[in-house]
């Protein structure tokens, strides 16, 4: 039976190779977007060249609202929903926290931990066992940062994906008896548009050489370890926070 995925934040980057992969993998995706509709169908266009087939479906991860409907439309497309990648996820111009308006850490919180807390809820309520799914898989988008701290750069990015941690911790366990694995992938500085939208577009060029392995890493290695978590070669793994940042 093909499995089917929702990845949110899929018009680039890690949710883009992410999406590409699970194509070649032959998946169904559904490739959610908030801004960049072309941007998004690229990206199932490329999931359909690997093999798969893609949904383009728009919503804010930030709003209630749109991430039920984003889950029914799956759903609807292609009849079942097995696993939810937990990407979408924003950054902001790097500044001591002293100097943050209210306004930013509002959008970074509502997008980056509730819009994750939202997306694993509705994955909860129709995947687990007691309310008729099927099991499944939830794998988050963590960052290095949440162990780094990111200090004079961005501590509520930082924060943000602390909070994704404790959250993988906890739904493990308490997914775990519906049937549902719960991991996270905890990347470092991966070359990647997000940094662009930071204010600094040659962050992982410069600091990734600094890494151990001495150079930043792709979205497709960063893809490499969501897809083994998603599949049944990670069958009995959950709870588990996996570093993709080059030693760092």
């Amino acid at each position: 039976m093909t499995k089917v995925v929702l990845i949110t934040g899929a018009s680039r980057g890690i949710g883009r190779a992410t999406a590409r992969l699970l194509g070649a993998r032959g998946w169904s995706v559904g490739v959610n977007y908030a801004n960049n509709e072309a941007a998004a169908h690229e990206t199932a266009a490329e999931v359909g060249r690997a093999g798969g087939h893609a949904r383009v479906i728009k919503g804010d991860v930030a709003s209630e609202a749109d991430v039920i409907g984003m889950f029914d439309a799956v759903i609807h497309a292609f009849g079942r929903i097995d696993a939810l990648v937990n990407n979408a996820g924003i950054v902001a111009p790097g500044m001591p926290l002293a100097d943050m308006d209210v306004a930013r850490l509002q959008r970074m919180f509502d997008v980056n931990v509730l819009g994750a807390y939202l997306c694993a809820r509705e994955a909860a309520r129709r995947m687990s066992k007691d309310r008729g799914g099927e099991g499944g898989v939830i794998v988050n988008l963590s960052s290095a940062a949440a162990r780094l701290g990111a200090p004079n750069e961005y501590v509520d990015y930082a924060g943000s994906k602390g909070a994704i941690d404790t959250m993988t911790l906890g739904l493990a366990k308490e997914l775990g008896p519906q049937g549902i694995r719960v991991n996270a992938v905890r990347p470092g500085l991966i070359d990647t548009e997000i940094h662009a939208s930071g204010g600094r577009p040659d962050r992982a060029a410069v600091l990734g050489s600094q890494t151990p392995l001495g150079r930043p890493g792709s979205a497709d290695e960063v893809a490499e370890g969501i897809v083994w978590l998603l599949s049944d070669a990670a069958s009995y793994v959950t709870g588990a926070v996996l570093d993709v940042a080059g030693g760092r």
